[in-house]
């Protein structure tokens, strides 16, 4: 790789980045403030202990892509497919994000913080969830069909239905206002 290709200890504000400016390159311990990818194809890129803050991704194709201990804030990601990124040492956290329509199918997620953030129609079918931490979150229409739950807590977040007879639940923590999300199916009424 040469050195244009490798970058470190950058800092990068109000970027609109073209179609192919981020692929085939590698950004350790960068941060990205106010950027806009909505155009992007991240194509065998890697982050490494980065930050993205009030940057937009939405529609963006992140393909074999590394995400490396990356922290998202306040960042616009909807509708973005996580599922082709590379799985190899694989963490990531979002702050105030907005992850509407994205998918995380059958990814490991173990471990991962969502802190007030929309995930509204997210696709988490099939995924490792445990551990996952959703604090104050909005997971209206959220699929977690086939997922591992296993000790997420999900105790302060809200309009989330998990099947718990196709989802894995062990352990896991809720609020008792939010319980009516596991029962949905039974079509009952929780007063």
């Amino acid at each position: 790789m040469n050195s244009t290709n490798y970058i470190l200890n950058a800092e990068f504000k109000g970027i609109v980045y073209d179609e192919n400016e981020i692929s085939y390159k590698e950004y350790e311990n960068c941060t990205f403030i106010d950027c806009n990818f909505t155009n992007c194809i991240f194509l065998a890129a890697s982050f490494i202990d980065c930050k993205f803050v009030n940057c937009n991704f939405n529609g963006a194709k992140i393909n074999h892509t590394s995400l490396r201990t990356v922290y998202f804030n306040k960042c616009k990601i909807s509708d973005v497919n996580f599922a082709m990124i590379d799985k190899f040492i694989f963490e990531i956290h979002f702050k105030d994000c907005i992850l509407d329509f994205s998918k995380f199918y059958a990814l490991k997620l173990k471990g991962t913080t969502f802190t007030n953030t929309s995930l509204v129609a997210v696709d988490f079918m099939a995924a490792d969830l445990s551990e996952v931490v959703f604090e104050n979150c909005d997971l209206y229409r959220s699929e977690f069909d086939k997922a591992n739950a296993s000790k997420t807590n999900f105790k302060t977040s809200f309009n989330y239905t998990i099947n718990p007879e196709s989802t894995k639940i062990k352990k896991a923590i809720f609020s008792l206002e939010g319980v009516k999300g596991l029962l949905y199916k039974y079509d009952i009424i929780v007063k």
